[in-house]
């Protein structure tokens, strides 16, 4: 299993449930954006917390293309890997892709032998980078780096579930939907970089980052 988070940037929807549901199976951390605004807006606010991330961007999509996209990345401190991903129209622009720094493209539809191997590409690659030094500090402090970004009611929603409570019991508590709970839990995790409920509560109780 890769330790990297596999972000997909399709407006797509039906695609990219099919991928992230593939990608799960085959033991990945995969997060999903319907659009390359999305995307953005994510990664401008949380960038920092993915050190070992792929994106596999859609290069036509309805909005910002994945160039547009893609050349937005090239601004920021922290940039992805990046895989395009272009029907057989879109060549052009993933070579266009290519020629601003994307590890490769792939060509939709695609089989799961082709993804897997632009992935293991993709991993190597980040296996290869020299470890960020002096940014993330000791791990009570990168601990306290993760938590100081999450937002008052993200803060709410995860004492609440490291104190055992479901969805339901903490939307009644807060007099929210249970799908906004599930939303800030999602970003909760996200940004505190716990794979599990489990891994949240023991880094809520040792007060580290692991």
């Amino acid at each position: 299993m890769s330790s990297a988070t596999i972000m997909i940037v399709d407006d797509n929807d039906a695609f990219r449930r099919s991928l992230i549901w593939m990608l799960e199976g085959l033991g990945h951390r995969a997060l999903g954006f319907a659009s390359g605004e999305e995307f953005l807006a994510f990664w401008q606010g949380d960038g920092l917390l993915y050190r070992r991330a792929i994106v596999l961007l859609d290069v036509r999509m309805c909005g910002l293309s994945g160039l547009d996209v893609h050349r937005r990345l090239l601004e920021q401190a922290n940039r992805p890997i990046i895989i395009t991903m272009s029907g057989h129209g879109d060549i052009p622009m993933a070579v266009e892709a290519m020629s601003l720094g994307a590890l490769t493209f792939i060509e939709k539809p695609f089989a799961e032998g082709v993804l897997v191997a632009a992935l293991a590409k993709a991993t190597q690659l980040l296996d290869s980078k020299p470890a960020p030094v002096g940014n993330q500090g000791t791990p009570a402090e990168e601990f306290a780096r993760r938590l100081g970004r999450l937002t008052p009611r993200e803060r709410e929603v995860l004492e609440l579930v490291v104190d055992g409570q479901q969805n339901k019991q903490i939307a009644d508590r807060l007099g929210i939907s249970i799908k906004t709970v599930e939303l800030h839990r999602s970003r909760v995790m996200q940004k505190m970089q716990a794979g599990s409920v489990i891994a949240l509560v023991r880094m809520m109780v040792s007060g580290v980052a692991h």
